[in-house]
């Protein structure tokens, strides 16, 4: 429970039902707020509330990783890892130790039972807040353990539950913020991330070139860690029309820029490759292919690697059937049939990355995958 109006509704869905039902909050070290909404939530149901101290585990599998990530000029999405290690990790292990059965969440998703015993991770049915997204790593003992109340509601209806149960969660805001990264927390006066990055990775935000894709400067930036694949405001860049951030190259800390044009690639190759059924696809599976939370699902066909290719560590590689625009590496690439999430993995490197960096340091940037059929 986060004290929020989805967890909330959904373990008031569960005592309505029947259910045996406590709160379980992980302290963080960062959501002390949360913990108090949630166990003001967990006294209005009637309900045990348990808090368990995960701030050293939530700190070595999502914020220094994050930092690493973010160092290295990559845009990390930690809600995936959060899920994976913390959530359905310490925190299922805690409410199991505890005596549980499952753990249920607020998560909009849904959970089945296939016909051949395999667990299969579903969209949830409000296609605006499905969150299907950042369970993908979820492994099939942990989704036997996963409950999901709100999988078939639309958020519209949840808040109506709410307040008609009269939940002190139910005018509660929706936080899009890392719940990590605040001004108070890392510093005043600066943004979060650069701060956070320097404290935990020992890698300050430093000015640098922005070049365009041909390598002529067009103007210096603040720090990579402000910037991300697509970015337009901000930049501080001249240019004859609209310019965009193509790549983030760390080992010159330099930024690239270009039209929007330049930003759209035909392929990605992703590591860390997680399948929800425990297998990949066959090779050459036409799947559709999330690149960010917000972007529809795109048709791609999907080749697995193996660890010797590039981007290799089980990663695997796709080839859309439409270029994409602005695939950040560090990003979740989830693959989808249907409504059934297959997986998916971190996006390692894009044909836009590679073209810009093969311009800029001929001979430096691994070979594209399928470039000789790309002409």
């Amino acid at each position: 429970m986060s004290g929020g109006v989805d967890s909330s509704t959904a373990a008031a869905l569960l005592v309505r039902a029947g259910r045996r039902v406590f709160g379980l909050t992980m302290a963080t070290g960062f959501n002390e707020a949360a913990v108090r909404q949630a166990a003001e939530v967990a006294r209005f149901l009637g309900i045990e509330h348990h808090v368990v101290d995960l701030s050293s585990v939530f700190r070595e599998r999502v914020i220094e990783p994050f930092c690493r990530a973010y160092a290295a000029g990559r845009t990390p999405n930690p809600c995936v890892r959060c899920n994976r290690f913390v959530k359905f990790g310490r925190l299922l292990e805690a409410a199991l130790d505890l005596g549980a059965g499952r753990l249920a969440t607020g998560h909009y998703a849904r959970v089945m039972r296939g016909e051949d015993g395999r667990f299969r991770l579903l969209r949830g049915a409000d296609r605006r807040k499905d969150q299907s997204y950042f369970l993908y790593a979820l492994d099939q003992e942990q989704l036997a353990r996963a409950e999901f109340p709100l999988g078939a509601l639309r958020k519209t209806e949840v808040r109506e539950i709410a307040e008609r149960l009269g939940l002190p969660a139910f005018r509660a805001r929706e936080s899009t913020d890392v719940c990590f990264v605040s001004r108070t927390r890392w510093g005043e006066g600066r943004s979060g991330y650069p701060d956070l990055v320097e404290r935990v990775a020992g890698r300050a935000a430093l000015p640098g070139p922005i070049v365009d894709t041909a390598g002529r400067p067009v103007g210096t930036h603040r720090g990579l860690v402000f910037y991300t694949v697509g970015q337009r405001r901000g930049l501080g860049a001249c240019g004859p029309g609209p310019l965009y951030v193509v790549a983030i190259d760390q080992t010159t800390n330099s930024l690239v820029v270009g039209p929007a044009s330049e930003t759209f690639s035909r392929w990605l190759v992703a590591s860390e490759a997680v399948f929800v059924s425990g297998e990949a696809p066959p090779a050459g599976t036409r799947v559709e292919a999330k690149v960010r939370y917000r972007s529809p699902a795109a048709p791609a066909d999907f080749q697995p690697l193996s660890p010797q290719a590039p981007g290799g560590d089980a990663g695997f590689r796709l080839h859309f059937c439409e270029p994409q625009r602005a695939v950040a590496p560090g990003q979740a690439a989830v693959l989808y049939d249907g409504d059934e999430v297959l997986g998916g993995g971190v996006i390692t490197t894009t044909e836009a990355q590679e073209r810009v960096l093969r311009t800029l340091a001929p001979g430096s940037a691994l070979p594209g995958p399928g470039d000789e059929n790309d002409s």
